[in-house]
């Protein structure tokens, strides 16, 4: 007596199908799962046959071997549970072995037969549509999966309902699909009296995608400002929700599955490994950078994190992708993130005030962002000095420039951006100034006369690398369509060019 039940292994965001192979033959009792599983795998052994004799549903005394094919493939994870058991019942002749061979089947079984959530359905949805197949998931998991388009889904509560849908005894209502959340509870940015220079910067960074870097003494406001940012982001897009909703759902983060429009905002602490930022460990989970795509990566006291943990975000940040390398597996997640970092001046953070900086200043400012690599710098387009906020600031008035005012420019700004990659026959994943590389920058940045000749002057006097010439370029498109204007003035070449320079203001 044979079986096959169609289920998924996961490697990062790739699915892989693998084929659930069960054989009933003469012999010993045995019970035998083969096919390269982990501990989890091995262990639904135990839950299969607890969940099947909790029905009144006793194995045969036959020798049984549950192979998981390709046998190559690792296998992680509970979601092997119910097309196990699927796979015993058809063999077993309980359910009709043509009825689930159109089903791609997700579940973890516990010992009384109740089907328990699993991370990763959104992604095995979309992979059962690309497959023409429809899906068996447990109850709390059918309205994540109706988001992954046009699929017939049975959704039990438990394995005795299912059994019962199949022996026509019951019938197993479609799940409701689930909400898209849209939050519009932000931090506003008229919380903050004074620092225009910042704000002015974190505008220019919401509009073009852009990396931050802001520089001040402690209490000035740099995290206030952080937290802000996404007040003033676009939401995502529907494409852009069901992206990053596939990386939440992997990493068992998506709730009832709700789609949040609302950009992902993360700020790790800086005692964080490389294995939690980039990701990694056993399983080779998405880290930070992957959690935050399409969002915002805010790292606090960025000198206090690991040289070793600030150079593995270099390749993402570059490139938009981050490789977990193991020896049987490379997997590979999306990292489209804007890094917005902050930092004291010194260690003692009070370069600037002789009263209260330490005995070794300005040195102890050199050694102290001698801990940030100048590739990594190189990979920030926007650096700010943000000063103490004085008394007399804190007496002003709220500031008229609101969070809904602010939001507005800079949406109409990635609006103009996303027209002309469009219009330009841009990669889909262009979809900021800060992600146009090559010869489509060399197309939407041109100078015009004084721009282009102060920007020539710059380069020597600042040594800007090829990477920093273009992150001006990027910076100076993103003021000329906050603007909404089309050529590269002097006016915007200039300010790009303060943004950078701010660095070594202090230094030189």
């Amino acid at each position: 007596m044979q079986a096959r039940i169609t289920t998924v292994a996961f490697q990062g965001l790739e699915v892989k199908t693998v084929s659930v192979q069960v054989l009933m033959a003469q012999g010993l009792p045995a019970f035998t799962v083969v096919g390269l599983p982990d501990k989890s795998v091995a262990e639904s052994r135990e839950r299969v046959r607890a969940a099947l004799t909790s029905l009144g549903v006793g194995l045969p005394p036959k020798r049984i071997t549950v192979n998981l094919a390709p046998a190559d493939l690792p296998k992680e994870g509970a979601h092997y549970d119910l097309p196990i058991a699927l796979g015993l019942l058809t063999a077993m002749g309980i359910l009709p072995a043509d009825e689930l061979e159109r089903f791609l089947v997700l579940g973890e079984l516990s010992l009384d037969g109740s089907c328990q959530p699993v991370a990763g359905i959104l992604p095995a949805a979309v992979e059962a549509v690309s497959r023409g197949l429809d899906l068996i998931c447990p109850q709390s998991c059918g309205s994540e999966a109706t988001w992954a388009g046009d699929l017939e889904i049975l959704a039990p509560g438990t394995l005795l309902a299912l059994i019962n849908h199949f022996k026509g005894s019951q019938v197993l209502s479609p799940p409701e699909q689930g909400a898209i959340e849209s939050s519009s509870d932000f931090l506003k940015m008229e919380d903050i009296k004074g620092q225009e220079t910042a704000k002015r910067a974190l505008e220019v960074a919401a509009a073009g995608g852009h990396n931050l870097l802001m520089s001040g003494p402690p209490g000035s406001g740099k995290s206030m400002l952080a937290a802000r940012l996404p007040g003033i982001l676009p939401p995502l897009d529907a494409s852009e929700a069901l992206e990053v909703s596939m990386i939440s759902s992997l990493s068992g983060m998506l709730k009832n599955g709700a789609l949040s429009r609302n950009r992902p905002f993360r700020d790790p602490h800086h005692s964080s490994s490389v294995a939690a930022m980039v990701g990694g460990g056993r399983k080779a989970k998405p880290g930070e950078i992957s959690l935050c795509h399409l969002g915002v990566l805010f790292l606090d006291e960025l000198p206090e994190f690991g040289r070793q943990v600030l150079e593995s975000l270099r390749q993402p940040l570059e490139t938009g992708k981050a490789v977990v390398a193991r020896a049987n597996a490379h997997v590979t997640y999306p990292a489209r993130v804007q890094l917005v970092a902050a930092m004291n001046p010194c260690r003692c953070g009070h370069l600037d005030d002789a009263e209260q900086a330490c005995a070794r200043a300005p040195k102890c400012a050199i050694d102290y962002r001698s801990k940030i690599s100048g590739p990594m710098l190189d990979r920030i387009d926007l650096f700010v000095d943000v000063p103490p906020v004085s008394a007399l600031d804190l007496t002003l008035s709220t500031p008229k420039e609101t969070t809904k005012i602010i939001a507005k420019r800079v949406s109409d700004a990635r609006t103009i951006q996303k027209s002309r990659f469009k219009s330009l026959g841009a990669p889909d994943h262009v979809r900021t100034n800060a992600e146009a590389e090559g010869i489509l920058l060399e197309k939407i940045a041109i100078p015009d006369g004084e721009g282009e000749k102060l920007l020539k002057e710059a380069i020597g006097v600042l040594k800007l690398s090829a990477r920093g010439y273009h992150r001006v370029l990027k910076v100076a498109r993103t003021l000329a369509d906050l603007e909404q204007v089309e050529t590269l003035h002097h006016n915007h070449i200039a300010e790009a060019l303060g943004y950078r320079r701010a660095l070594f203001s202090k230094t030189n």
